[in-house]
């Protein structure tokens, strides 16, 4: 098939239930009009933002996938900028057809125009075909971000703790009461004066 079947637009808020049902899986929990409620609040964002810019690809007319771009810092810390290739998506009939590496290569034209030195990603732990598209664009790992909820990460945390020597009445109370059994056991010897 021809790439020239290919096309890139920005987003426009009428491609918001069509991005909801392209990015379902990482959306926030909620019913579907509140993920496309989402969706065109992402969109205007991108669209009023020079330093953003959500792209859809359509191919032979239709919607195929779609890339949210932003400019970012590397980290809280590491302060020099990139661009991030957010949710990089193509519709699964669509695979196969240069619509992702036409999001990839938006995403580099991106950063160029802008004089960013970097482009990041990320994908899926799980997507094994995702991480190897990635891995074949030069993308290497960078870091592991881990996700729990909050309260599974607190009943970790709580189990994991160290007793400290002295905390708590129980520990006090053990030790004097071993004290006492020692002083029981063990007679004293009268000193004789004289």
């Amino acid at each position: 098939m021809s790439r020239s079947l290919v096309s890139l637009r920005c987003a426009e808020l009428s491609d918001a239930p069509s991005l909801a049902e392209l990015w379902c899986d990482g959306l926030r929990r909620a019913d579907p009009h509140e993920q496309v409620a989402d969706l065109e609040l992402v969109i205007k964002g991108a669209t009023a933002s020079p330093e953003q810019r959500m792209l859809v690809a359509e191919y032979d007319g239709a919607l195929a996938g779609a890339i949210l771009l932003r400019v970012a810092t590397l980290s809280a810390i590491n302060l020099e900028q990139i661009v991030q290739a957010i949710s990089p998506h193509v519709f699964p009939q669509y695979r196969r057809h240069g619509i992702g590496r036409a999001l990839m290569e938006s995403a580099v034209a991106f950063a160029e125009e802008l004089g960013i030195a970097h482009v990041a990603t990320a994908a899926t732990s799980g997507s094994r075909d995702a991480n190897r598209f990635m891995a074949r664009l030069a993308l290497g790992p960078y870091a592991t971000l881990r996700l729990a909820p909050t309260v599974a990460v607190r009943a970790k945390l709580t189990a994991q703790r160290p007793v400290l020597p002295g905390n708590g009445r129980q520990r006090t109370r053990l030790l004097a009461a071993r004290r006492s059994m020692r002083r029981s056991q063990v007679e004293t010897p009268e000193l004789e004066l004289g």
